[in-house]
Parts: structure tokens; sequence; C-alpha cells
């Protein structure tokens, strides 16, 4: 895992003692590195999943460079299933948990250690008299560190060790408030910068049925830059593209006619500011703003990288209104019904992923010499797939309440149910989630495979693990149609002061 490189980062104080100090927790990874670690100390790890993360994928990898099976067969009796007395160590429960979480497509080994984790930890969690730790647990389970964002519940630390006296966990906590408050004076300042850019278009006076958002524009790229605080500029660039993914969703979804809509994109394809002349009047504002955006964006990248890429930056675009016209041509009429595959084939390209990871490729530098890293910016790529596969799938299925939704905007689920006659809503929902893990066993793949590793592209993958990471956070409904595990952590990182009462709502 890529380190921040924040100056008051605590991170890599420790990072050279690491494995030395946490080694021992990791029971049911580490067959051969072992020192002194007290359960209290190991259970406090709980709320430090920063280190414990790093942890599991440098040992996942060295396993897997010997025999991943082997290594977790050691913890099986004769009858080929997990021991019983592995029952009683929750922490390890716990970390087997974690490392499934980066498995591989067929490695049924992790399979197997995450169906006996997961039923134990739901029955510990359950009868467990200490609720803290028990409402740790069951955190833990909906959001493992792998597939969260872990700088984003760094309030669990600071409360939990809230009382640390003992060795290195004072120094510690004191190192993590020092970190966490550096970051959030300059996550606000790039907030105040996106806020003053976007009223300065003035883009909603003009649609004012438009979304109105930077607070949830910033959040997605805080959270995917979140592991290099110098990156403020680059942050603050790409709300400005994510910005204008919601824009012309809306645009699609709440303005344009099929006619319109049409001539839109068409106009986008050409990236001429002449076509302007042919849109309704309510779209000339929002497509000069694009334009000149996107070609600020680009001029930027020259006068700091060297390279143009305008080029490539516009046909995400125009890809992106051709899905979005799709899609609007579909739900208009309802001549013509998708099937599941082609709906999640074009709602891959609609999600906006591609736009959004082409943009955060160059504004990052690359692309510049021997067209390096082009691979990963196809859309068919298995990177931008993946991870544009996880939103569009826990986006559909987060707005999939019930099966009375109306289906205006479409659903993988409700095309799923249609083309699989006799499958119930329930039966849908459990293959969208088994979809949704496949995916993300691709992903890792793409990220951690030795085979596929690059030192010059890490930070990018990790980036796009970020992107992916934030998706169950931003389409976490709960019954009231809101966000409340989203509100509560950007109330934190972004808006609270120490002793306010403020809450924001996205």
């Amino acid at each position: 895992m890529l380190l921040s490189s924040r100056c008051f980062s605590f991170v890599p104080i420790i990072k050279t003692t690491r494995i030395r100090c946490f080694s021992r927790s990791f029971r049911f990874l580490s067959l051969s590195l072992s020192l002194s670690l007290s359960l209290n100390s190991a259970k406090h790890l709980l709320c430090f999943p920063c280190f414990f993360l790093e942890i599991v994928e440098i040992l996942i990898y060295i396993y897997r460079i010997f025999n991943l099976a082997e290594v977790f067969n050691n913890f099986k009796g004769e009858n080929g299933k997990f021991r019983g007395e592995l029952r009683q160590d929750i922490t390890g429960l716990l970390e087997l948990y974690e490392a499934k979480q980066l498995s591989f497509e067929g490695e049924k080994i992790l399979d197997e250690a995450e169906d006996f984790s997961t039923k134990l930890l739901h029955r510990y969690s359950a009868d467990c008299k200490n609720r803290t730790f028990a409402n740790r647990i069951i955190t833990r389970l909906t959001h493992p560190c792998h597939k969260t964002i872990t700088r984003l519940t760094e309030k669990n630390f600071l409360t939990d060790f809230g009382t640390a006296n003992n060795g290195w966990e004072k120094p510690l906590k004191e190192l993590a408030e020092v970190d966490f408050l550096v970051g959030k004076s300059v996550y606000q300042e790039e907030l105040l910068q996106v806020s003053k850019w976007w009223d300065g278009l003035g883009l909603t006076r003009e649609l004012k049925l438009a979304r109105n958002q930077p607070l949830k524009w910033y959040t997605w790229s805080m959270a995917i830059l979140i592991n290099d605080i110098r990156l403020s500029k680059q942050r603050i660039e790409l709300t400005k593209s994510i910005a204008f993914i919601y824009l012309i969703d809306d645009i699609f979804d709440l303005y344009g006619t099929p006619d319109e809509l049409a001539i839109f994109t068409e106009a986008v394809d050409k990236w001429d500011y002449a076509a302007i002349d042919k849109l309704p009047e309510y779209m000339k504002m929002s497509y000069k703003a694009l334009l000149d955006t996107i070609n600020e964006i680009a001029r930027m990248i020259f006068e700091k990288h060297g390279h143009n890429p305008i080029n490539t930056l516009k046909e995400t675009w125009a890809s992106l209104c051709k899905a979005f016209l799709v899609e609007g041509k579909w739900f208009a009429d309802g001549e013509y019904l998708p099937s599941a595959e082609e709906y999640l084939s074009n709602g891959k390209v609609s999600s906006g992923v591609h736009v959004v990871l082409v943009h955060l490729f160059y504004i990052l530098g690359f692309g510049g010499t021997h067209n390096q890293g082009a691979i990963l910016l196809e859309q068919n790529s298995t990177l931008i797939s993946s991870v544009a596969a996880i939103l569009r799938l826990s986006d559909d299925f987060g707005n999939a309440k019930d099966e009375q939704q109306n289906g205006k905007d479409g659903s993988y689920i409700e095309y799923y149910m249609r083309d699989n006659h006799g499958v119930s809503f329930k039966q849908a929902r459990e293959h969208v989630i088994n979809m949704i893990a496949s995916e993300w066993k691709l992903l890792n793949k793409e990220c951690f495979d030795v085979n596929h590793y690059s030192p010059t592209l890490s930070f990018y993958r990790e980036a796009c693990l970020n992107l992916a990471r934030m998706v169950p956070l931003m389409y976490s409904y709960d019954d009231n149609q809101k966000l409340p595990i989203l509100e509560e952590y950007v109330d934190l990182m972004l808006l609270k002061p120490k002793s306010s009462e403020h809450h924001m709502h996205i």
C-alpha cells in the first residue's frame, strides 16, 4: 500500500518497524514472523486499519509467491475444515476475514476462510457483552479495511485511544491528531476553492434543477487522492471533471429532449466552440464551461509535464455523452429494453469512471513518455472496467430499495430478473452482491499481481482502488434515502469544528 507522504504523517515514522511490532497479531497469516504483542494491543489494532491493511497486503503477497493454499491449510483439521480451536481467537478471525478481501479469482481457500470467519464473527458480535468491541467488529464486517478509505475512519482511532497512556500508544495518538488536523485544514481550503470555482460558473442559476453539490464532488477527489496531502491542485482539478459528469447527467435526465440531447452529444464529439450556435439556449453556457474547463486542465498538464492530452480527454466526454444518449433512448419510449448484460456494458461507461480515471492519469503526470500506461486507459481494461462495474452495480443496488421502484433510470436488477424468469428480487440482489465481489477479485489481481506490478504506476492504481473503496460510502443509503455513514465522515473531515454541533447533508 502506498503510504502518505505528508510531512507530519505518523505512518513513515514506524514504517521500518511495523512488521516487527505487529506480526504476532496476524496468527492466521504469519507462519514465520513472531514477536510479543499483548492481546490488548492486538485488539487496539482494530482501530488502526492503515497499518493492519498494509501488513495483510505484504503477507498475502509473500504467501502467493510460495503457495497460498498450503499456508491456510495449516489451520485445517483432517476433515478439511478450519480447526475448532480457532473459533476462540476473535482478533485472528478478523484478520482472516480481512485477508479474504485481497483474494483473486479462483482462490477458493480464501473463500472458505471468509465463510468460516464471517459466521463466527456475526455470532460473536451478537453475544459479546462489550458492545464497543462488538460494534467495531460489525463495522469491520460491513466496511473491511481493504474496501474502505481508512483515513476516513480515523475518528475511531482517536476516540478509542483517548485514554492511551502506555508505551507506543500515547505518542502514536498525538501524532495521529496532528496528522488529522493538518489534513483537515488542507481539505477545507481545497473545498473552499472548489466552491468558489463552481459558484463562479453560475451554471445552477441557468439549470435550477441540476444538482448543486460541490461538497459531494470534492469528497470523491479527496478520497481518491487522500494518500498524498501535497496533491491539492490535482484534487481540485479532478473535482472539476467530476462536477461536469454530474451536470451533464442532469441535463440528460432532467432537461433535454431526445433531439436536443443528440445535438449536444454531437457538439461534444466535435469539441468546437462553433457548435454552440446549434445548441438550445439552456445548453450553451454548460457546453462552453465544459470546453473551457477541460481545455484549461489540458493546458495545465502541458505546462507542467510537457504533453497535451486534450484529444484523449475529449474522447472520454464524447463516450460519456453517447452512453447517456443510449440510456435516454432506452428509458424514454420503452420500445426497446436492453438485456442485463447490454445495460451493464453501457452503464459502465455512463458511470463516468472512465472520464475520472483518464483525467486522473494525466493530472498525476503520467502518459508523457512512450505512451506510458496507455493500456490502462482503455474502457475495457480490467482496471477501469472493474471499478466502473463496482460503481454501476452498487449504484443500482443502493437505489433498488424494493420491487416497486419505477425503473425510470433502469436497473441491472430489473433487467436481470426479466432475463431470468422466476428469479426473485432477493435472488437478483444476491447475484449483484456476488458480481461486485467478483469485480473486486479482478481489481485485486490487476493491482497486486506481481506480473502486473509497476512501481511507476503503483500510485495511480492505488488511487483507482480508492475510487472503488469510496463507492460503498457513496451508495450506502438508509431507509430515509440518506447517507448517514458518509455524512458522519465528511462532517468530521471537512466541516465540523471540534466543539460544533453542525451537521451536513449530502
